[in-house]
């Protein structure tokens, strides 16, 4: 349970640094990055999921690029539902996710690297 707060915490963290950097991609507080970071986790595990599995084989060609377009689908499906997230073009949402991928392998290493 601790290891999945932690997770939550750092993909919300994650989403704030990406909003620093990524123009078009905007976090209001950390309250929105964590509600944010819920709703596009619950996102990516069902829309996200049946996605992945459709578009399996354009994945295989582009040897795994694909899947950055799908998530910044599902980051932008993100920000229709949660007040102060936007993101204001696909580009910023590519971006953006390829950066929060980034990230999110970082703390991955670190968490896994503590324990």
């Amino acid at each position: 349970m601790l290891r999945l707060l932690a997770n939550w915490l750092l993909s919300a963290v994650a989403l704030l640094i990406v909003s620093r950097l990524v123009t078009g991609f905007r976090v209001d507080s950390l309250g929105t990055a964590m509600i944010a970071a819920l709703v596009f986790g619950l996102l990516n595990a069902t829309v996200g999921l049946l996605l992945k599995l459709v578009t399996l084989p354009l994945t295989i060609l582009t040897l795994g690029v694909f899947l950055l377009v799908v998530n910044a689908f599902m980051l932008e499906m993100a920000s229709n539902f949660v007040p102060g997230f936007h993101i204001r073009s696909f580009s910023a949402a590519f971006w953006g996710a390829a950066v929060l991928a980034v990230f999110q392998m970082l703390f991955r290493f670190i968490v896994s690297d503590s324990e």
